[in-house]
Formats: structure tokens, C-alpha cells, sequence
């Protein structure tokens, strides 16, 4: 039922599953994906995969999480699930493993497309970037569940989700790739929590081993374990 109600929301479907490809390809089909110096001898489309997965990530988290939360609590979604005999685990891992599965698919989808159309090069280890994809995707979806719980109405969960989301889209080199940004904004960036995730899945894709993004590693488990926590004690049922 979750995943029905996911496919049936244009909101939450737009962007997890046709923004990234229009991204990918107007941008693929100005800049192709010829090797570049601007890119330490990769091609645009090589590096965009990656921080293009960061961008599904985060706005499953912060839009998605958040504003589906905010609207089942505000309709009264949750109080009639509460009546029922599911375990309120059985709801919630319910939600996490949905938008946990649409997150995949749309970077199936990116990656299939990036492959087939522009020659996609991977050098990294298909665990590896399994398992910083899985760890990033439950910390911004702790956010979001955190965002929910504490918004007062959906349309609030909706605004909070976006005035943080688009602006670390544009700062983080998920949107825009961080070569082009001025040194203060980069280093600024560092300090957004979608920097990380660009990070971490750029340097796993490129062959680079989990044990050379520790910082990263631990700044998402951080925000995962502090977003579970503050999400259990701000959570409503109505």
C-alpha cells in the first residue's frame, strides 16, 4: 500500500524517479562525457551519477519522509493505523523500506540510463557504494521523520523540507557541480550534511575504500543515531 500511495504522489515520484534523468540528460547532452581536466580527467556524466544519487537521497529524506509523515499525522492516517492491531514498527519500517526501495530505483534508473546513453565509467566496489547509499539514505530519512514530527501542519513539514533541501542541492555539488563554486561557498559546504553524501559516494564510485571517508562515515552514522533519537521523542500519532 505504501509503495502504491509513493507511485500515485507526482510530487514524491517526480523527483525520485524523472528529475535526476532530466538532469542527467540536458546536462549530458550539452557537456557529453569526454574525459576533462575540470574533472580530474573524468567525463561530466561520470561525476554527475554519483552526486545526482545524492540529490534522490536527499529529497526522499527531506521531502518526501517528511511531508508523507506530516500528512498521514494531519488527516488522521496515523490515528486510525494506531486503532488497528500493527505494531507501530511494523508502520514505520514499513515507510523506511519503501522509500528506501524508491531510492533505488531511481538510481537504477540514472545509472541504467547514464550506462546505456553515455557510457557511465565505474571504478568502485559494488558493496561499498551499497553500503554508503544505505547509511546516507537512513540518515536523511531520520531527518525527515525528525522534520515531521516536529512541523505542526503538513504545509509547514513542506516549507521546512524545501528551505533546507534546495539550498544545500545548489552548495553541496549535488545540483551543480562544487568545481564551479567560489572557495568560501566550498568551504562552507562542508559544513552542509549533503556535502558528505556527495563526498562519500563520489570518492566510493571512483575505487577509493570505505577506511578513506571516516569523517564522512561518521558525521551520517552521527546524524542517523541523533535523528532516530529526536524523531522517537517528537514523533505523533495525531
Amino acid at each position: 500500500m505504501e509503495a502504491k500511495l509513493f507511485v500515485r504522489e507526482p510530487f514524491a515520484a517526480f523527483f525520485t524517479l524523472a528529475f535526476p534523468l532530466m538532469m542527467l540528460f540536458i546536462f549530458g547532452s550539452i557537456y557529453g562525457n569526454d574525459p576533462t581536466p575540470f574533472f580530474d580527467g573524468r567525463g561530466s556524466v561520470d561525476v554527475s551519477v554519483p552526486r545526482y544519487t545524492a540529490m534522490i537521497i536527499a529529497s526522499v529524506g527531506m521531502l518526501s519522509v517528511a511531508i508523507n509523515m506530516a500528512v498521514y499525522r494531519e488527516k488522521g492516517v496515523l490515528r486510525r493505523y494506531r486503532a488497528t492491531p500493527l505494531r507501530p514498527q511494523t508502520i514505520l519500517a514499513a515507510t523506511v523500506l519503501v522509500n528506501l526501495a524508491m531510492t533505488l530505483l531511481g538510481t537504477l534508473l540514472l545509472i541504467i540510463a547514464a550506462k546505456v546513453i553515455y557510457d557511465l565509467r565505474f571504478d568502485g566496489n559494488p558493496l561499498a557504494v551499497l553500503v554508503g547509499f544505505v547509511l546516507a539514505s537512513l540518515s536523511f530519512f531520520s531527518l525527515g521523520f525528525v522534520i515531521a514530527g516536529l512541523a505542526p501542519t503538513a504545509r509547514v513539514a513542506q516549507v521546512v523540507g524545501m528551505v533546507i533541501f534546495y539550498p544545500m542541492l545548489f552548495l553541496s555539488g549535488a545540483g551543480l557541480p562544487s568545481e564551479m563554486l567560489p572557495e568560501a561557498i566550498r568551504s562552507f559546504s562542508k559544513f552542509l550534511p549533503l556535502t558528505h553524501v556527495v563526498t562519500l559516494l563520489e570518492g566510493l564510485w571512483f575505487g577509493s575504500p570505505l577506511g578513506d571517508h571516516l569523517i564522512e562515515l561518521a558525521v551520517l552514522g552521527g546524524m542517523m543515531v541523533a535523528g532516530v533519537v529526536v524523531a522517537t521523542r517528537t514523533f505523533r500519532w495525531e
